[in-house]
């Protein structure tokens, strides 16, 4: 069960990370599939992550790598994040439909305090109420949380992701990235990620 201060101080290092990288690229934009991109449009590099929010290999990724590439990469320009839903199990589902009822600004936000306090929610025996009150620190209330639940075109279009993923790429498990047509599976250490990166930009 997820503790009010927790959640909160949670809350507080995402709203920090997550202001620091808008004024840093001033781009969390919503794309017309719904999936959501953290970076400047033109940026040279486009890495496609595709996450389960219950998945802890993504929650490794999440708050031990994303930071450094954030800073290295996208904040600078040089690259994109494409978050594509794939999510493992009908909680992993309801949490994506969380962020995303957030909305474009706050979505990225929502999906560090997810990873964050992955294990405080996702491992409880009430992970739904979990979730409630995540949404509601997070200043949703609560009829807003239970139609984004019940918002069935939003949960066909996450598990819609979930399934291109599969036959586009061959998704098969979390997290998996497409960087420019190359793909990476596993929360890889940051510089297998920063290789990848640096031999795109000298190829361009």
């Amino acid at each position: 069960m997820i503790s009010r201060r927790d959640a909160l101080a949670t809350l507080g290092l995402a709203a920090f990370g997550l202001a620091t990288t808008a004024r840093a690229h001033h781009s969390t934009t919503a794309e017309p599939g719904g999936e959501m991109v953290l970076g400047a449009a033109d940026a040279p590099i486009t890495m496609i992550e595709y996450s389960s929010l219950t998945c802890p290999h993504c929650a490794k990724f999440h708050v031990e790598t994303l930071p450094a590439i954030k800073t290295n990469y996208i904040d600078s320009g040089k690259a994109r994040l494409v978050y594509r839903d794939f999510p493992l199990n009908k909680v992993a589902l309801l949490a994506s439909a969380l962020a995303h009822c957030a909305g474009p600004e706050r979505f990225f936000q929502f999906l560090d305090v997810l990873f964050r306090s992955q294990q405080s929610w996702a491992m409880t025996d009430d992970p739904v109420s979990a979730l409630v009150r995540i949404g509601r620190l997070g200043g949703l209330k609560g009829d807003e949380i239970e139609a984004c639940f019940n918002d069935k075109a939003l949960t066909d279009r996450i598990l819609a992701s979930r399934v291109e993923g599969a036959r586009d790429f061959e998704i098969a498990s979390t997290p998996t990235f497409i960087i420019n047509g190359e793909k990476l599976v596993g929360a890889l250490p940051y510089a297998e990620f920063e290789a990848v990166f640096e031999r795109i930009l000298k190829s361009i």
